[in-house]
């Protein structure tokens, strides 16, 4: 694993349930390699110009990878990310839209995670210091589509 520290936003459409869990383990799973964050969307299209003048003053750091993890997040126009990270869709139902009993939609919650760790945890596998470019695109656009 690089000694390099990989920044990660994990984007859904209400930043209630895939995004968090997706933020949360990949913070815990990702050992101080990775600073993960978590948003919702719902873009207007453009980015203000004002919101980049403020987040480069604010010395956010630069993106590295952003992952969308819901349907409707991957379709939306994305913002232009200063820096331009690696993008992939790691589409995940929503365990939020789950009916049933407490039980059921504990266990929706508990599927969600277990198939976001096991994403997590096959990109935590690579080679980040040796894959570059197509490369590296190639195989998280692969994870998206690994079932638990």
């Amino acid at each position: 694993m690089s000694s390099k520290v990989f920044n990660i936003l994990f984007v859904c459409t209400g930043n209630s349930a895939r995004s968090i869990l997706a933020e949360g383990l990949m913070t815990y799973f990702g050992d101080g390699h990775f600073k993960a964050f978590s948003a919702g969307s719902h873009p207007m299209g453009t980015v203000n110009p004002f919101a980049i003048s403020t987040l480069r003053q604010l010395r956010v750091p630069k993106l590295d990878f952003v992952l969308t993890v819901c349907d409707n997040a991957a379709g939306e126009v994305c913002p232009v990310w200063p820096g331009q990270p690696m993008t992939a869709h790691w589409g995940v139902p929503d365990p939020a839209a789950v009916p049933g009993t407490d039980e059921q939609k504990a266990k929706a919650f508990m599927d969600t995670a277990i198939l976001l760790k096991r994403r997590i945890q096959l990109m935590l596998s690579l080679p980040l210091g040796k894959l570059a470019g197509l490369s590296l695109q190639h195989e998280i656009d692969r994870i998206g589509t690994t079932k638990a």
